[in-house]
């Protein structure tokens, strides 16, 4: 199943030409300084041989629980519009994608991959291709510009059979997720054990993340009520070893609805705080590693310009080492050369080519060889000749293979390196400069961000 469904108008479309938020331009500039074709650290970074991901532009907040929750009445409540359907049934048969976009529009199958290019790794789970959907829609309510909702399968105990491996899916998601709240109702399937083995299993690995809620608390009855289930859950939370630990909240939220009032007290602000907070600390920690891969593409940029360098220096030596060993390979059967040709020449032809004193000091330099061949046989001045020449075969050998050179960077290249670490220092650098003070500058005075 791939493509678009259907297109419907937006409920409230022209708030989507609204001012953009400064988490939300902080982390589309983020973004944009990663992913640029042409000059994007991802770009620069694949040229020295490091591969980087860009950050992504929103969280991603990931709902589950046992069927009929409340999982995606929350989303609603969120957004402010009727996105996903709600029921006592199972309702959400695979996973749904909640997110804002331009225009309201159900994309399914493939066209949920390509808008998710991280989630692609979905196609290799068996029939889960086929129950992936994303819901675009303008809203602009809360954080939801920043925020992209998973909803889950209600998740039920017993012969019920999923069309796919639910919980490693689950699991696998739980991975990607920047936070996952886990819905537990009141009405008797707070204790379903499909729900609590996928829990426990995220807890061990994610712990961080996951957060509890009691939902639909108003439905529970009585205050006496509510805090029997609240004991029934808890200690069902603590028999198993993942699961209990100090410091466990499990706040109680619902929908509010006027026509309904209720008092039990309703925590689900507690869930948009979560929210909020989660989306604080994740601009956080993408302008920390804006900044640490900025430091990461320098430190390799400047390594190689300096592998580089010790590289041509050492090519230098090389070739150095080769030419003495080339000339002394070739000069040895020059010097035999030499020897017989002028030990063939007469006196007096070497008196007019080297005049008198050129004869004097080439008859003293070369008796003491004439004297030593003289010494030795015939038989015995062939080996040496031949020893000699086997010498200068091995001496051209080992220049040629020995003190090979290796490759190194044209100017061209080393300009362009050089201009990409001037670029990841002074621009992005500065960039990121900006754009964290634009995000405390929310927080503090401008009198503090001065000291």
């Amino acid at each position: 199943m791939s493509g678009k469904i259907k297109s419907r108008s937006a409920a409230n479309a022209d708030s989507i030409s609204g001012g953009v938020s400064c988490d939300e331009r902080i982390l589309r500039d983020c973004h944009q300084l990663y992913a640029d074709p042409d000059s994007g650290l991802i770009t620069v970074a694949e040229s020295v041989g490091v591969k980087l991901l860009a950050p992504r532009k929103k969280i991603t907040v990931m709902l589950m629980g046992n069927h009929s929750a409340g999982k995606s009445s929350f989303i609603n409540w969120y957004v402010e519009e009727h996105i996903q359907r709600t029921g006592v049934a199972i309702e959400t048969q695979g996973f749904s994608f909640v997110t804002s976009g331009r225009k309201r529009e159900s994309l399914t199958g493939n066209a949920t991959l390509h808008l998710y290019p991280h989630f692609k790794p979905l196609q290799e789970f068996k029939g889960v291709s086929e129950y992936l959907s994303t819901e675009i829609c303008t809203s602009r309510q809360k954080r939801f510009s920043l925020v992209t909702f998973v909803d889950s399968p209600g998740l039920v105990d017993g012969d019920m059979k999923y069309p796919f491996d639910v919980d490693k899916v689950i699991l696998w998601l739980g991975d990607l997720c920047d936070l996952i709240l886990v819905f537990f109702d009141p009405m008797g399937q707070a204790l379903c054990k499909r729900t609590l083995n996928i829990v426990e299993s995220l807890n061990e690995t994610h712990g961080d993340r996951v957060r509890f809620y009691l939902s639909k608390a108003d439905e529970a009855g009585g205050e006496s009520d509510r805090q029997r289930v609240m004991m029934q859950i808890v200690q069902e939370l603590c028999k198993r070893p993942g699961l209990n630990k100090c410091g466990f909240d499990m706040p109680t939220i619902y929908i509010p609805n006027p026509n309904k009032p209720s008092r039990c007290v309703n925590q689900i602000e507690e869930v948009c705080r979560t929210i909020e907070k989660t989306i604080n600390q994740t601009v956080q920690n993408t302008l920390n590693s804006l900044e640490k891969d900025c430091e990461l593409i320098s430190k390799a940029i400047t390594d190689t310009l300096n592998i580089d360098r010790q590289t041509t220096f050492e090519n230098r030596r090389a070739r150095c080492k080769s030419c003495f060993l080339t000339l002394l390979g070739f000069s040895i059967p020059m010097a035999l050369m030499a020897l017989l040709v002028l030990g063939a020449l007469s006196e007096e032809v070497l008196g007019m080519v080297l005049g008198p004193q050129g004869t004097e000091a080439l008859s003293l330099y070369m008796t003491p060889v004439i004297r030593i061949l003289e010494s030795l046989s015939m038989e015995m001045q062939l080996y040496s000749v031949a020893g000699l020449v086997l010498l200068s075969f091995l001496l051209l050998i080992i220049s040629r293979f020995s003190f090979r050179t290796r490759q190194t960077m044209s100017s061209k290249q080393k300009r362009q390196l050089q201009e990409k670490l001037e670029y990841v220092q002074e621009v992005v650098k500065s960039k990121k400069k900006k754009l964290y003070e634009e995000y405390l500058r929310q927080s503090v005075s401008d009198q503090d961000m001065d000291l």
